[in-house]
Parts: C-alpha cells; sequence; structure tokens
C-alpha cells in the first residue's frame, strides 16, 4: 500500500478496509485479515493495524469476538457511506467550491460534468 501525506498511515489503511467493506470484497459478517496478516500485508507494524482496527470497532464497523477475530458489522455498509458523505459534505465540497470561484468557473463549464454524474448515477 501506498501512504499518502494528507492522513495517518492508520487511518489510509482503516479508509482502504471500508473501501474493501462497501465495495463488498468484506461482506457483512465476514472476517477481515488478522492484525498479523494485514500488517504483513500493507507492510506497517502490527500496533499500527491494531490502532486502526480498534478505531473501526469504536466506529462499529468491525467487531472482534475473542479467539476467533474481527468480523464486519451487520451496519458497517450505512455506517461508512453514512460517514463518507458527512466527510464529503464537510471536507470535500467546501474544497470544490473554494477552487470553483478561485478559478471562476460558470455553471455552464460545470454542467456537463455534473450531466455526466447523473448519467453515471442513472446507470446504476
Amino acid at each position: 500500500m501506498e501512504f499518502k501525506d494528507t492522513k495517518g498511515i492508520f487511518q489510509q489503511i482503516a479508509d482502504s478496509i471500508c473501501d474493501k467493506i462497501i465495495s463488498g470484497e468484506f461482506p457483512v459478517g465476514s472476517k477481515i485479515p488478522s492484525v498479523r496478516e494485514q500488517a504483513s500485508a500493507v507492510g506497517v507494524n502490527q500496533n499500527t493495524i491494531m490502532r486502526t482496527y480498534m478505531e473501526l470497532q469504536r466506529e462499529n464497523i468491525i467487531n472482534n469476538q475473542r479467539g476467533i477475530g474481527f468480523f464486519v458489522t451487520e451496519s458497517a455498509p450505512q455506517q461508512i457511506i453514512k460517514m463518507r458523505k458527512e466527510e464529503f459534505f464537510n471536507v470535500h465540497l467546501p474544497e470544490f467550491m473554494r477552487q470553483v470561484k478561485l478559478l471562476n468557473l460558470s455553471k455552464e463549464e460545470l454542467k456537463p460534468l455534473l450531466d455526466q454524474l447523473n448519467e453515471n448515477h442513472e446507470d446504476k
């Protein structure tokens, strides 16, 4: 995994796991890789993975079944989507709007992009 400077490593790993949950790679009720397996796969210390898993557990995305491992909770996909929407509206959209204003982009310049978003959404 290649890490960026914008977020902490444990958060980037959590985001990656959340991506796998909402894409269906880690379905509800499935076991996720052990701390040791995940640390080896990602190339980080096991303590970093443990911090990631504790955060995901605190957010009710995974739960620990002692002696067995960590599993995706029933509410995980909805919880992740809710958190991602909040992040989008509170972080990404304001930055997007700032750039639109800074670049003096018009509605006419943005309309083809928004139309494309609507077409992609309708295809699903």
